[in-house]
């Protein structure tokens, strides 16, 4: 999606939940923007749980996050992840802010989840070494 020349990556709803696939947006994005219809969650946690969901997004792609939503906590989360203006849930208005287009890619868009991926066969590796010498010795 483009507007005035800036490439958007458009979230609907829960998208946003899933850091693959968002990535793959993001890092062809300067803006990220989600939508979503937060009334399913009623009253529980599920809308606050949604939107850090979202700032970790922000955070991952280290871009600006346009956060609009019908009931749940509209927001724009800055490239840190934190929320920089919201109008908390349900509660109805018009949220004024400034975004900053950001195009360079983060390590996380650059390598995803590959080098946790990489710890993590390492670990088990010297887990299976460690449990194979306890046995010999």
């Amino acid at each position: 999606m483009q507007a005035k020349g800036y490439h958007i990556a458009p979230f609907i709803c829960y998208e946003v939940v899933y850091p693959e696939f968002a990535a793959g947006l993001s890092a062809q994005s300067d803006l990220l923007l989600t939508v979503s219809n937060d009334t399913w969650f009623g009253t529980s946690i599920g809308p606050l749980q949604h939107l850090q969901m979202a700032q970790m997004r922000a955070l991952e792609a280290g871009r600006w996050m346009i956060r609009a939503t019908n009931n749940g906590v509209t927001a724009l989360i800055d490239p840190f992840g934190r929320i920089t203006v919201q109008i908390p849930q349900f509660e109805r208005g018009v949220l004024y802010g400034e975004v900053v287009p950001m195009h360079e890619l983060t390590p996380y868009l650059h390598w995803r989840s590959w080098p946790l991926a990489i710890v993590c066969l390492l670990l088990f590796g010297w887990a299976l070494l460690a449990a194979r010498i306890s046995k010999t010795v």
